[in-house]
């Protein structure tokens, strides 16, 4: 079904996101996995660092556990080393991603590489579901020129870290949620239409300048900043305002499944996330 075919997409609900701090205080906006928006199953999390002052991120995040869900770190500016307790290592520079499968459990922790200069970017958290939680843990990880850029339409460069935009189809797969990750970047009043997949929940965020999403009357800005849950159809219509824009554009398929939740675990039930605790305590990750 192309683009042209399909009910236009609009934005249902706008939401900012909170000032917050993790790790050892690094200072972020949480914009999914606060108390405005819990989560958007698949999605339980999404933090956007973005400083240029060392002390807000120099901490970093120091050794800790997660299980049962996936995390994808995506650097816009600053360089992050990640190392964790199976023995991998990895560098993370600007335009990179890891896309992180914790699975049955490990500990890691994601460091500053710089003592100053601009760290920026996006972290995400992306449910697993109930039959994949235990698996083994492994890394997606690429370099900024392993990440395929489309051109489809003038004006308008796309960095396909995930899904499909024309015949280009970015690195990342994951059969369970079939993600859509797009970075987006439209020079000033450059319009482009997308086709989201059937069934999938979706949201975009603007973290340069501003853009309209939407068709005719249904057709909302998003300020820089601002995420906008879509909903009404598949047809997404973007347009830039006059400074141009660049947002994240992101969808998964649900998983409808009860989560139980509590800090870096996140299983079905609460037995489950009770035993998580036991395990990591007890060394077993």
């Amino acid at each position: 079904m192309t683009a042209a075919t399909q009910h236009p997409a609009r934005i249902a609900r706008v939401v900012r996101g909170q000032a917050a701090s993790d790790g050892a205080g690094v200072k972020l906006t949480r914009v999914i996995g606060g108390h405005v928006l819990p989560d958007l199953d698949p999605f339980l999390l999404l933090d956007e660092f973005g400083t240029d002052r060392a002390e807000d991120y120099i901490a970093g995040f120091p050794e800790h556990p997660h299980r049962g869900f996936e995390t994808v770190t995506y650097m816009l500016d600053g360089r992050m080393r990640h190392r964790d307790n199976h023995g991998n290592e990895g560098l993370l520079v600007p335009g990179s991603v890891q896309w992180m499968t914790a699975g049955r459990g490990l500990v890691h922790s994601e460091m500053p590489e710089q003592q100053e200069g601009r760290m920026r970017g996006f972290q995400l958290w992306v449910n697993l579901p109930a039959k994949d939680k235990m698996t083994e843990p492994r890394y997606q990880e690429f370099a900024p020129e392993r990440i395929p850029v489309a051109t489809p339409a003038a004006g308008v460069a796309v960095k396909v870290i995930a899904g499909e935009v024309g015949d280009v189809r970015g690195p990342i797969e994951q059969p369970a949620t079939s993600p859509v990750y797009l970075d987006i970047g439209l020079a000033p009043n450059a319009a482009w239409e997308y086709g989201l997949p059937s069934g999938h929940n979706a949201f975009a965020y603007v973290f340069e300048g501003a853009a309209t999403l939407g068709q005719g009357e249904e057709a909302r800005p998003l300020a820089t900043h601002e995420l906008g849950i879509l909903g009404g159809g598949d047809a997404l219509r973007v347009e830039a305002g006059s400074e141009g824009a660049r947002l994240i554009l992101v969808a998964g398929r649900p998983l409808r499944e009860p989560v139980a939740r509590h800090g870096p675990f996140v299983m079905n039930t609460r037995q489950e996330l009770m035993q998580a605790f036991v395990d990591f305590q007890e060394g077993r990750f």
